[in-house]
């Protein structure tokens, strides 16, 4: 218990500093907005399909495609991978089944 507690300790002060503006060990990602359209469009992919392949509803995709929302969160990291690695996202989604 107490090494989880010490990381978590660590990540707590970590975050903590980086929000406070201090340089710090922490580790932050930032992922820009995309193109969803072209991201679909490299895939090669219609709505429906790209939408089912990635676990997003076809409505979402719509929005973000017409830029009335914008994807965020897990969402977000997801299409940055699929736009960099597309064939590994696809086949990282696919084993298993």
């Amino acid at each position: 218990m107490s090494t989880a507690f010490e990381s978590i300790k660590q990540g707590l002060t970590e975050a903590i500093e980086f929000a406070q503006g201090k340089p710090t060990q922490a580790v932050v990602h930032t992922f820009s907005p995309l193109d969803v359209k072209a991201v679909r469009a490299q895939v090669g992919m219609s709505q429906t399909e790209f939408a089912s392949a990635f676990g997003i509803s076809v409505g979402t995709l719509r929005h973000w495609e017409r830029g009335d929302r914008t994807p965020r969160g897990p969402a977000l990291v997801l299409l940055n991978l699929v736009a960099k690695e597309p064939k590994a996202v696809l086949r990282a989604l696919s084993s298993g089944q």
